[in-house]
């Protein structure tokens, strides 16, 4: 029987799945008076790429996220990692707290890849 070749962000991900896909992060935003603090959707989605490299071992993913994240505790966002194949894994971010104009958020990738589109 035929071997599969797992999809490339499987194999980026499977060290990770063994020792954390749930991990803590943080970034420091400048707020306006009175503002709630947002993390761009640019910066949250190298914050990302770059603790996903670091537990891996492996280059930085390509994440792509939709939208600023706003710092208030509970808020939550879905970010994509895409790999070199195509093929997709959705990552889920929540804000766990916000300290002086500090978010702090915990990620998690989905079990699951989406395959490439044809």
């Amino acid at each position: 029987m035929p071997r599969t070749r797992l999809p490339a962000v499987l194999s980026m991900l499977a060290a990770a799945a063994v020792s954390m896909l749930v991990g803590g992060c943080s970034a420091s935003v400048e707020v306006g008076s009175g503002s709630t603090p947002k993390l761009s959707a640019e910066k949250l989605s190298g914050l990302l790429a770059d603790k996903l490299a670091s537990t891996t071992g492996r280059p930085k993913p390509h994440i792509t996220c939709p939208e600023a994240l706003a710092g208030k505790i509970g808020t939550t966002t879905r970010c994509e990692l895409t790999a070199d194949d195509g093929s997709t894994l959705g990552v889920s971010v929540t804000v766990t707290s916000v300290k002086d104009g500090q978010i702090n958020f915990d990620y998690k990738a989905d079990d699951k890849a989406s395959p490439a589109a044809n």
